[in-house]
């Protein structure tokens, strides 16, 4: 636990101090327990979620780096490889191609990936999976700027 705990003030230092180094994630953690971490991402550009911001929440295990933090989206998001109402991610490094070389940040960057690079031959969210693998891209485009416009964009005035 002390090497984890270790890993993951080296990781808050470096979040500090790169705070501008990548706009599109923010990275925090709890005030009182450095195993639960949030983030918020922003959508990329020129897919359905641009212009959103997503939160994230983390929970690392004691055995981390040697185990993947189980990330799952607070957001709702309409994507084939979250689930619809438990926010959990279906990504490979968060699972069994997970390595110690990986960080939070990166844990990130590779969520905001998957955004634009959805993988609908392996579906959390089933109804968005079938619309992309019938070939409906713009039934799912406007389903998923849906759910952005309402879940993840600031509410004006």
């Amino acid at each position: 636990m002390q090497a984890s705990r270790a890993r993951l003030f080296k990781e808050y230092k470096e979040v500090q101090r790169e705070k501008t180094a990548d706009p599109d994630i923010t990275l925090v953690c709890d005030d009182t327990n450095i195993f639960k971490w949030t983030a918020l991402i922003k959508g990329p550009s020129e897919t359905p979620y641009d212009g959103g911001v997503f939160q994230l929440a983390f929970a690392v295990p004691e055995q981390y780096p040697l185990q993947p933090p189980q990330v799952r989206f607070l957001t709702k998001i309409f994507h084939p490889n979250v689930h619809f109402k438990t926010g959990e991610i279906c990504l490979d490094i968060l699972k069994n191609a997970w390595s110690p070389a990986w960080t939070l940040q990166s844990v990130c960057r590779a969520i905001i990936a998957l955004m634009a690079h959805p993988e609908p031959d392996s579906p959390l969210n089933c109804d968005s999976g079938n619309l992309l693998r019938s070939g409906d891209v713009r039934g799912f485009n406007s389903m998923a700027k849906m759910y952005t416009r309402l879940a993840a964009m600031p509410k004006k005035g």
